[in-house]
């Protein structure tokens, strides 16, 4: 492709620049339904989206998570959060399985099938070699060990690659045996109600809906919670009598940016190749915030109860 018909060329020439490059190819290639004038409309609309769903305020400001990365938490609080964080990650996977179950493509279940496999334990094949026989997946995240990368078609499936378990090591040092997590029955009724709404409407059996509530929940993991956590833990061991092992949340945080990108390339691929109610795609996605809210705001005030 030569330089005056790049894609990035292309988009300025017929003023469509903020697009995807998997969606100019298609223009430029002319698949059906990718046309230009649909290009101006998804730009109005990622407009609208940008300002009516992306500046929720959970995605701009979460305010337990700008209090927990000041590392002034006690181990109780710590405690708390990964009881109460270990329920909505095994609750998670039943939100999952429905939004396998209820893909209206092939490819779409594929999609969902990478995500649940690789939070019960298949690695991301990165075709490469990595050493993987004798690691422990917990102690860093380190891609070259769990990769971040991939895909989970070849990958190895190690039980201690399930992310449940991640957590699980987590709570041993913090003295919570396993069945002291990850049950229904340990949930707050904030956080039963997040999980009930994943399963409501990110695991939803209209397509459309599942998607907006997908695409709001991975821009709301992107923008940066899972960092806060990380640095917030970070300093909890620099002075604390146990040193928690972090590899389920700084293995988030590597991953989040890359979801963040494949997440808007699915939206662009769903907006030409099918009619989207516009309105109905951005109530549907921040009513899924909504219930994120709740969990973290559920968080906020059961640390304040727990404070020394």
């Amino acid at each position: 492709m030569t330089d005056s018909n790049t894609p990035e060329r292309f988009a300025t020439d017929h003023q469509i620049e903020g697009l995807t490059e998997p969606s100019l190819e298609a223009i430029m290639e002319k698949r059906a339904g990718y046309t230009i004038d649909k290009a101006k409309k998804f730009l109005s609309f990622q407009q609208r989206i940008d300002e009516e769903l992306l500046m929720h305020p959970i995605i701009t400001h979460n305010d337990y998570c700008h209090w927990f990365q000041q590392g002034n938490q006690n181990k109780a609080q710590v405690r708390e959060f990964v009881v109460q964080f270990s329920v909505f990650s095994n609750l998670f996977l039943i939100a999952q399985l429905h939004k396998m179950i209820n893909a209206d493509t092939l490819e779409g279940m594929h999609a969902s099938k990478e995500i649940l496999a690789n939070e019960i334990g298949v690695i991301f094949n990165a075709q490469k070699t990595c050493s993987t026989t004798n690691s422990d997946p917990d102690t860093s995240a380190n891609p070259d060990i769990v990769s971040t990368e991939g895909s989970i078609e070849g990958g190895q499936f190690r039980f201690k690659a399930a992310h449940f378990e991640w957590l699980y090591r987590m709570a041993q040092k913090l003295g919570l045996e396993f069945t002291d997590i990850g049950k229904r029955r340990h949930g707050t009724r904030a956080t039963l109600f997040y999980c009930d709404e994943l399963s409501r409407i990110y695991g939803s059996e209209d397509y459309l809906i599942s998607q907006a509530a997908s695409y709001a929940v991975e821009n709301w993991a992107a923008a940066g919670f899972w960092n806060q956590l990380v640095a917030g833990f970070e300093k909890f061991n620099d002075t604390s009598e146990v040193t928690l092992p972090l590899g389920f949340f700084t293995w988030h945080a590597l991953i989040e940016t890359q979801h963040a990108a494949h997440t808007q390339e699915e939206l662009e691929e769903l907006y030409f190749e099918r009619e989207i109610d516009e309105d109905k795609f951005i109530h549907d996605g921040n009513e899924m915030l909504d219930g994120v809210t709740v969990f973290w705001d559920g968080l906020d005030s059961q640390r304040k109860r727990l404070t020394s």
